[in-house]
């Protein structure tokens, strides 16, 4: 994350004040959070492709993803309460 900040900081700021004619680099929009997440469907009938993509996401974000979980049973989705459903 610290990587992406600083690009950033050094290279994306300066292009945006260029593009869109900024004054002062407070006008420049910046970044607050980035959110990284998946929902895998077939995760119900077999965990491993979930466990892929965890560390997919762990390889894009260089942060441990968490698995989620269901927080309601749903009946159609033959799904239960607190099945791993996805990772954030």
């Amino acid at each position: 994350m610290i990587r992406l900040k600083d690009k950033y900081k050094n290279e994306v700021v300066q292009q945006l004040m260029k593009d869109f004619s900024y004054g002062n680099i407070m006008e420049v929009p910046k970044l607050k959070s980035i959110v990284l997440n998946v929902g895998m469907g077939e995760a119900i009938q077999d965990i491993k492709p979930l466990q892929a993509a965890a560390r997919e996401l762990a390889v894009i974000s260089g942060q441990q993803a968490v698995i989620t979980r269901a927080k309601k049973s749903i009946a159609a989705f033959k799904l239960r309460e607190n099945m791993p459903i996805g990772s954030k």
